[in-house]
């Protein structure tokens, strides 16, 4: 979706560092680790696209930013001088942009830095914000968008199978304690080998989780220490690609050994809890239909929604997943009043149930939503036994 000022006395205005504010970068497809301000403005009809960042970046930002024009904050220099710090600099010529461009308002999106806003009022221009700019358009994404999501999904998995496997080939001591090659395997092994497989693929990886037995009880305990065979190991695997800077989401339950049946009764119901979610996955629904469907397999089978109590120990804390793209979580989110999703959404699905002593069970695919219904992009086995 085009940004389009609503008329030529409003310019848009996006600022920020590209490496690091996504609704800039997918504004401008370019990225850049230093402050960088886009100001869109409507006149005679035909919309302009102004990119104002550092002097040494001009050559290559006019070669590949999704720009009409590219400039240096010295070439909107105000008559005072610039300042010697570079995003305060940026920040007035992007007032002195917006005001020569004949605009007295200016509508920002949620991630506009307070120093352009103050800049801007300095001007006696006029500041809006709307909650959709830098939301909206991002939702529905592009072929090429999809195609990145696909790739990234693709080697999330290859390193979920190389983990899960990696567990449940291990080899157990005498007091169920899982080893490979005479070492230990603990949640921050496995964890490394993740971060090497990816690294060595070309993406970034915060730290994954690998949480086993009652860890895998708080759905976002990252993981620590020793496994051991017969609990559930949760593995939760979210890279950058390094070039596209899109994301995968994968989340796998893997159980060395005997798996417990109060685990199977667990991810039997998650299972088709995720079914049902993913039925429910279609233009014009909303993420709360989406989020429900879930919940109400999870509570037909005598699980409860929150936070465990005494009455029920194994539940769902959280929603039923979140948007993706450039950001691993970003809008919409498929929980309690999520909005309406559309054509293009890049969704994951994730369903789980969570006991404090036994630990966790939750599976995680990601969706696109088609005009039919949604596309899974993942392919990976869900069961627990990847022996």
């Amino acid at each position: 979706m085009p940004i389009t000022p609503p008329d030529p006395t409003t310019a848009i205005v996006m600022a920020g560092v590209p490496a690091t504010n996504k609704s800039l970068y997918h504004a401008i497809r370019f990225n850049v680790g230093d402050p960088a301000a886009l100001i869109v403005t409507r006149k005679d009809g035909e919309t302009k696209r102004l990119l104002i960042l550092r002097d040494i970046e001009m050559d290559r930002a006019r070669k590949h930013a999704a720009a009409d024009q590219v400039a240096c904050p010295a070439d909107f220099a105000p008559e005072s001088g610039l300042s010697g710090d570079r995003e305060t600099a940026t920040a007035q010529a992007a007032a002195q942009a917006v005001s020569r461009a004949g605009c007295n308002r200016v509508i920002a999106d949620r991630t506009l830095p307070l120093i352009y806003a103050d800049e801007l009022i300095r001007q006696n221009i006029i500041v809006e914000y709307d909650p959709d700019l830098g939301v909206t358009n991002r939702r529905a994404k592009a072929e090429e968008e999809i195609a990145y999501l696909r790739q990234a999904q693709h080697a999330t998995e290859r390193a979920m199978e190389m983990a899960c496997t990696m567990v449940a080939k291990a080899s157990p001591d005498k007091d169920g304690k899982l080893h490979i090659q005479g070492d230990e395997l603990t949640a921050e092994a496995v964890r490394l080998a993740i971060d090497v497989f990816l690294l060595t693929h070309g993406y970034t990886n915060p730290r994954s989780i690998v949480a086993a037995g009652a860890q895998g009880g708080d759905c976002h305990h990252l993981g620590e220490g020793p496994i051991k065979t017969g609990q559930p190991v949760i593995i939760d695997i979210f890279p950058q690609n390094r070039l596209t800077k899109y994301n995968g989401d994968c989340t796998r339950t893997v159980v060395h050994g005997d798996i417990p049946d109060e685990i199977k009764a667990m991810h039997a119901v998650v299972l088709e809890a995720k079914a049902a979610a993913q039925a429910a996955t279609k233009p014009g629904a909303t993420g709360e239909d989406v989020h429900l469907a879930a919940t109400r397999v999870m509570q037909q089978h005598g699980y409860a929604m929150g936070f465990p109590t005494d009455e029920h120990p194994t539940t769902m804390p959280h929603g039923t997943g979140h948007g993706i793209g450039l950001d691993v979580h970003e809008p919409p989110l498929l929980d309690l009043k999520g909005p309406e999703l559309v054509v293009g959404d890049a969704l994951t699905i994730e369903p789980g149930l969570y006991n404090k002593s036994l630990g966790g069970v939750r599976i995680e695919d990601l969706v696109i939503v088609t005009k039919d219904g949604c596309e899974n992009l993942n392919m990976l086995q869900r069961g627990l036994d990847w022996s």
